[in-house]
Formats: C-alpha cells, sequence, structure tokens
C-alpha cells in the first residue's frame, strides 16, 4: 500500500520536451509547466485507482488491477488498452507513446515517463 495518498509534485525534468514529443498543444504546456499537479492513490491489494489533477481543473483518473488489462487515458486524452505489472516494488506501464515506471523511493512518489531517449521525471511529496 506504499503508493496509496495524495502526491502533490515537488520537482519534474524533462517536461517541455516530453509534453511536446507526446502532442500535448503548447498553451496546455505552458498552463502545466509550474502547477503542481496533485496525484491520489488508493489501493485495495492488486487493485488501484491513480487520480491526476491538473491546472483548469482537469483531472484524469485510471483504474487497473496489477497483471489484468484495463481501458487507460494517456495525459493528452487517448484511450487504450495495457497492462500494469508490479516488478520490484515499482509499477510499469506502456503506454501508446512511451513507457512509464512508478516507484516510491525515499518516501516520494517517482514517476519516469520514457519515449525514445527523452525522459519526464516526476518526484512528489506525499501530503
Amino acid at each position: 500500500m506504499a503508493f496509496a495518498g495524495r502526491w502533490e509534485l515537488e520537482s519534474q525534468e524533462g517536461y517541455d520536451e516530453f509534453c511536446k514529443l507526446v502532442g500535448i498543444p503548447d498553451d496546455i504546456i505552458q498552463k502545466g509547466r509550474d502547477y503542481k499537479t496533485v496525484t491520489e492513490v488508493t489501493q485495495s491489494g492488486d487493485d488501484f485507482t491513480w487520480t491526476q489533477f491538473y491546472p483548469s481543473n482537469a483531472k484524469i483518473t485510471n483504474n487497473f488491477t496489477i497483471g489484468k488489462e484495463s481501458e487507460m487515458q494517456t495525459i493528452s486524452g487517448k484511450k487504450f488498452k495495457a497492462t500494469v505489472n508490479m516488478e520490484g516494488g515499482k509499477l510499469t506501464v506502456s503506454f501508446p507513446n512511451y513507457q512509464q515506471v512508478n516507484e516510491i523511493s525515499g518516501g516520494k512518489l517517482v514517476e519516469t515517463s520514457k519515449a525514445g531517449s527523452v525522459v519526464l521525471k516526476r518526484t512528489s511529496k506525499k501530503i
């Protein structure tokens, strides 16, 4: 249950380059650049609800069960099917244009998204 709780973005690296690569419009990138995204995670065994709150009251919620295919949505709004796996305490999932690994490290939520050689790393503190 290490992921459960509310997390507020503390820092991010590679934001602009990653967002442009996955097709997010410039005006949305601008709004989100300094926004303290809040991530809310609930967990019951292998079942998760993962919600991220963005500027302008936008939010994305993905419900998934570890090891089972689920319908998911990307930050750009695309819907797709994917399987989230747990490997060594890390959640891993392949989105259509990138791969993501989420982990708890030093009491912080670290989300690392990779699209080719472009990496977005977001670190959030528990609130």
